[in-house]
Parts: C-alpha cells; structure tokens; sequence
C-alpha cells in the first residue's frame, strides 16, 4: 500500500515540526518575548483587524468602504473556512502531544491546524493591499509577528502557520477577484 511506504517519511516531517516547535519555544524563556508575543497574539484574535478598518473608514472616508468590505467579507469567510478544516482535521495543539511545550497563553480552540490567527493576519494585508499597498506593506512584520506568536507561545507547529499563510493567501486572492 502506498500509505506504507509514505508512513516512515510522513512520521520523520512530523518529528522535524515537533522539533521546529520545541526550538521556538525556547523563546518564552525570555520575559520581554513572552509578554511581546501574547500581546501580539491577543491583539490578533481580532482588535487589531477592527482597530485598523475603524481607522480606514474614520481617516479616509467613504473612499475606503471598499477596503473596509473586503476586509469584513475576507474575516467570515476565513472564520469559517479555518473552523471547518480545524474540526476536519483535529490535530491536537503541540503543547497537548510533548510534554516539553509549554503553552504561554490559553488557546481560543483545542485545534491547531491551521493556525487562524496566520491565516486571519495574512488574508487581511492581503486584501488591504489593494487598496492601500503602503499601509499592507507597512503591517507585514505585524502580520510575521502574529504568525510567528503563534509558535513561540507552543500553540501552533510551523506547518500550522504555514498552511494558514497560504490558505489566508488564497481566500484573498478569491475575495479581491470576485468582490
């Protein structure tokens, strides 16, 4: 059987993601980096995103709507989108399968893959690009900042942040061209 054969390489790239996991968590052990990325994290469960559309709309006005309905469109269909592939998939969180890992702040669901928070980050500079290149540009390292919270607080594996990097990528991609 194909899976037979596929299962040694399969068992070796989760090991090389648990290992990438424990590396990054070995973050947490300064005070400051700690502190930083649950605050990164926590203003990426959603503040951060309606902060910034507030923004748009106060400062640039009706100009902006356009932006500010994507964004909006873009937020449900991620929403919706990581929850089913969560529940499809029920990979436990890495703090949940190595005893080493330890998790720097609560997770918002039992599911690590994908990682939402990534997905949700990198769909929202994607569609603000559109319309505010300098400004989607300038949120680049908030977005690699939100990401990378997410494997230093030992929530997510790489290949968590990864999938939802890309996934975000698409759903925005989707929401420019068809909205």
């Amino acid at each position: 059987m194909l899976l037979d054969k596929t299962a040694p390489a399969i068992t070796r790239l989760f090991e090389i993601d648990l290992d990438l996991c424990r590396r990054c968590t070995r973050l947490q052990e300064s005070p400051a980096a700690r502190v930083f990325f649950r605050s990164v994290s926590r203003a990426g469960d959603g503040p951060c995103w309606f902060a910034l559309a507030a923004g748009l709309v106060v400062f640039g006005g009706a100009s902006s709507l356009p932006a500010v309905l994507r964004m909006s469109a873009v937020g449900v269909l991620a929403a919706l989108v990581s929850r089913a592939i969560k529940s499809w998939v029920n990979r436990p969180r890495p703090y949940r399968i190595d005893p080493r890992i330890v998790a720097a702040c609560e997770a918002l669901d039992p599911w690590s893959f994908p990682s939402g928070h990534t997905l949700h980050a990198v769909a929202f500079n994607g569609v603000l690009a559109v319309d505010h290149p300098l400004l989607a540009a300038a949120l680049l390292p908030w977005t690699a900042a939100i990401a990378l919270s997410r494997l230093v607080l030992g929530l997510h594996y790489p290949s968590d942040v990864g999938a939802g990097a890309v996934i975000g990528s698409i759903l925005a991609a989707a929401v420019v061209a068809f909205g």
